[in-house]
C-alpha cells in the first residue's frame, strides 16, 4: 500500500518505515494504541513533518499520509459512504511538532469529511507521545455546538471506550436525522442555495420555483439557504466559510444533494466537489433532469440528451490529475489517450450523430409542416409558462388525452390536435414545451428544431396562470424566450387560465389591462369568448353573416 501526501526528500528507508504501519491493527474499542501511538511520533520527529492515519472501525489502518511541518492533507475518502447516521465509519489520527491543539482546519475536516473522530497527538521531546486532543461530532443541541473536543496528559491516560461511544453517537445522530427526514424514502434529500445581489422577494419567488422544480424531479427539499453578498465569490459562488458552513448544515441533515438557483461554471462546480461528496447541481442541470424523465418521443429524446451532452462536455473532469497527459514535447508524450480524453471524444462524437439524426427528424417535420400549411387550414401554436395549464386546454378545447400533470414540464413533446368549428370549420391546435425563467441555453439550441412548429403558426395563444402571483414576470419571460427564437413577429393573444381561483372583478380589470381573454381549463363554458375571438379572427365574414 502506498504512503500519501508530501513524501519529497525522503528516504527510501524512510518510506519504508511509514508502509510497515499499513501491517498494524487497532482493537475495536481503542483509539489508537500506545504503541502505535509512539511509532507515529518516532517517526514525525525523524522527518520532521506531520503523519495522519485515516483507521476504520475495524482497526485496519486505511492510508498513512505524510504532511508538512503545519499539517496534512487528507485524500479523497467518498470511496467510503456514509451511513444512515451520516457518519463515514473513519477516524483521522496525526501529529503535531509543535504541540499545538486541534485547528480550525482539523475540526472543519471533521464535520465536511463525516469522520467518527479526529485526534491530534504532540510530539514530545525525544519522539515520545505528549498530550493527546479529540474531538468527535454533536448531534444538534440547543447550545449549537457541532463537536465534543477532550484532551489528556498521554496517551496512556486515555480511558475511552471507542465502540460503545460510536455506537452511542450513531443512534443519537440517526434519530435526530430521522425527526425531520424518512430514512426509508429512496429519493434525494436536497438543500436549495441562493447566491444573487437582487432583492430579496426576487430570490425568495425564484427560490420557490427552484423547489417546485426539485418536486417536479422527485427531491425532497430539507432546507433552502440565501446569501446576498456584496460580491459574488469567483470560486465558490458562496464564500468558503459560507460554504463549507452550508455542506456542514446539509450533512447534519441528512441531505444528499445541493442545488444551486444559480449556473455553476465548470471550475466552481469542481471547488466544491473537492470539499464534499454531495452532489452538486445547479439549476440547468436540475431542469435537464427533468427534461430527460418526461421526453418520450424519438424528437424530444434525441434533443435532451444532445442538450445533456453539451452541457457535461465542459464539465468532465478526473479526478485529481491522474487522467491528465503527462508532459507535453519529444519523450514526454504520456501513455497516449487518457481516459478523460477518451471520454471526451465519446461525447463529441455523439454529439456530432445526435445533431445529424435531429437534422433529419428536422425533414421529416418539415415535412408534415408543408402538408398542414399546402392544406389551407390555420394552425394556432399554446405557448406560455411551465404549469400554466397549456395542455388542459388543449385537452379540453380538442376533447383530447395529452398528458396532464400539476407538476412543472409535465409534457415536453409537442402535440397536436384539430378544433372543428360550425360551418365545416376547422383549425389545427399545437401545444408546445413550457417556457421558464433562466431557461438553459443549451436547451433552447437543443429544442429549437421543436420549436420549429411555432414558426408556421397563424396565432399564438399565450396561456398565462392568473392566479400566479408572479404572472407578469412570468408573461415577460416568455415574451423575452419569443424574441430569441425570432417569433416576436407572430401574432398573439393572452390567454389568462384559472379564472376561478380569482375574484371575477380582478379578472375583469386584469382583462382590460393586458387586452386578454380569461378562461378556466377544466370548465367549458367559459372558452366562448375565446371561440369567438378564434372564428372572427380567421373566418370574419361568415362572423358577419349575410348582407
Amino acid at each position: 500500500m502506498l504512503v500519501h501526501g508530501n513524501l519529497t526528500g525522503l528516504k527510501a528507508s524512510q518510506i519504508k518505515a511509514l508502509e510497515r504501519i499499513y501491517r498494524r491493527r487497532v482493537p475495536m474499542d481503542q483509539v489508537v494504541t500506545p504503541e502505535l501511538a509512539r511509532y507515529l511520533t518516532e517517526q514525525s520527529l525523524e522527518i520532521r513533518r506531520q503523519i495522519g492515519l485515516i483507521i476504520d472501525r475495524s482497526g485496519t489502518v486505511r492510508y498513512v499520509i505524510v504532511g508538512d511541518d503545519r499539517e496534512i492533507v487528507i485524500p479523497d475518502l467518498s470511496d467510503y459512504g456514509r451511513g444512515r447516521s451520516g457518519l463515514r465509519g473513519l477516524r483521522c489520527i496525526h501529529t503535531h511538532l509543535a504541540g499545538e491543539s486541534l485547528s480550525e482546519d482539523d475540526l472543519t475536516d471533521l464535520a465536511l469529511l463525516c469522520l467518527d473522530l479526529m485526534v491530534m497527538i504532540e510530539v514530545g521531546e525525544n519522539g515520545l507521545p505528549g498530550r493527546l486532543e479529540y474531538a468527535h461530532p454533536l448531534p444538534p443541541n440547543p447550545e449549537g455546538k457541532g463537536v465534543e473536543i477532550s484532551a489528556v496528559p498521554s496517551v496512556f491516560d486515555l480511558d475511552l471506550d471507542l465502540d460503545r461511544l460510536l455506537r452511542s453517537l450513531e443512534q443519537e445522530l440517526e434519530s435526530q436525522i430521522a425527526e425531520t427526514v424518512d430514512l426509508s424514502d429512496p429519493r434525494e434529500k436536497g438543500i436549495l442555495i441562493s447566491v444573487s445581489q437582487q432583492p430579496r422577494y426576487e430570490v425568495e419567488d425564484s427560490l420557490d420555483e427552484l423547489a417546485e422544480l426539485a418536486r417536479t424531479a422527485e427531491v425532497v427539499v430539507l432546507d433552502r439557504f440565501i446569501q446576498r453578498p456584496r460580491q459574488v465569490n469567483p470560486k465558490y459562488l458562496l464564500g468558503e466559510g459560507k460554504v463549507k458552513e452550508v455542506i456542514i448544515r446539509a450533512l447534519q441533515q441528512g441531505a444528499t444533494l445541493l442545488i444551486f438557483d444559480q449556473d455553476l461554471s465548470p471550475a466552481q462546480v469542481r471547488a466544491i466537489a473537492e470539499i464534499t461528496d454531495l452532489k452538486v447541481i445547479d439549476r440547468s442541470q436540475l431542469i435537464l433532469d427533468i427534461f430527460a424523465r418526461r421526453a418520450h418521443t424519438r424528437d424530444g429524446k434525441v434533443q435532451v440528451e444532445l442538450a445533456q451532452l453539451k452541457y457535461i462536455l465542459p464539465r468532465l473532469t478526473g479526478r485529481g490529475v491522474a487522467f491528465s497527459r503527462l508532459m507535453g514535447g519529444i519523450g514526454g508524450r504520456g501513455p497516449g489517450e487518457t481516459k478523460l480524453e477518451i471520454d471526451r471524444r465519446r461525447i463529441r462524437d455523439r454529439i456530432t450523430r445526435l445533431e445529424n439524426e435531429l437534422k433529419n427528424l428536422s425533414k421529416g417535420r418539415l415535412q408534415r409542416r408543408q402538408r398542414r400549411i399546402r392544406s389551407g387550414v390555420p394552425i394556432i401554436s399554446i405557448v406560455g409558462y411551465t404549469n400554466a395549464g397549456k395542455s388542459t386546454l388543449l385537452n379540453a378545447l380538442t376533447q383530447s388525452a395529452v398528458f396532464t400533470e400539476d407538476l412543472l414540464f409535465a409534457t415536453l413533446d409537442t402535440s397536436s390536435r384539430r378544433l372543428r368549428f360550425p360551418l365545416e370549420r376547422e383549425v389545427i391546435i399545437t401545444d408546445t414545451v413550457g417556457f421558464i425563467r433562466k431557461l438553459p441555453k443549451s436547451l433552447i439550441g437543443a429544442f429549437r428544431a421543436t420549436l420549429e412548429e411555432l414558426q408556421d403558426a397563424d396565432l399564438l395563444l399565450h396561456v398565462v396562470d392568473i392566479s400566479n402571483p408572479r404572472f407578469e414576470e412570468q408573461i415577460t419571460a416568455v415574451e423575452k424566450i419569443l424574441e430569441d427564437l425570432d417569433l416576436g413577429g407572430i401574432p398573439r393573444q393572452l390567454v389568462f387560465n384559472k379564472m376561478d381561483l380569482v375574484s371575477a372583478q380582478q379578472v375583469e380589470a386584469l382583462g382590460r389591462r393586458f387586452d386578454a381573454i380569461a378562461v378556466s381549463a377544466r370548465d367549458r363554458k367559459t372558452f366562448e369568448p375565446l371561440l369567438k375571438m378564434l372564428e372572427g379572427r380567421f373566418w370574419p365574414r361568415e362572423m358577419e353573416g349575410p348582407d
